[in-house]
């Protein structure tokens, strides 16, 4: 089981300004915090051809609950969320998830 933090980041209305400082600023303030145990992000498309929903999301995993709660609660957690509303134009959607694998 791993705790994950989902981040989906609306359609930007620069994606190359948003490109831009999620590599340059955000990635680094979101690998900062602590009990992070893996980060991933990508942009997104859709199966069919539509429109995506979302441009891009990122998933943050903690090891367990309580890694995942002081994560959030963090000084470096807080930094990077005061830092979405400088770059995500097209607004955010975020929330949290215990996953568990059906492989194993």
């Amino acid at each position: 089981m791993a705790f994950r933090v989902s981040v989906c980041y609306g359609q930007p209305d620069d994606p190359e300004v948003f490109d831009d400082h999620y590599e340059r600023v955000h990635i680094p303030l979101a690998k900062a915090v602590p009990g992070l145990v893996d980060f991933t992000w990508g942009k997104v498309a859709s199966l069919d051809g539509s429109p995506p929903p979302y441009y891009a999301i990122a998933s943050l995993y903690f090891a367990d609950a309580a890694a995942l709660k002081a994560g959030l609660r963090s000084a470096e957690m807080k930094a990077a969320a005061a830092d979405v509303p400088t770059f995500a134009s097209g607004g955010v959607t975020m929330f949290t998830q215990d996953e568990t694998s059906v492989l194993s």
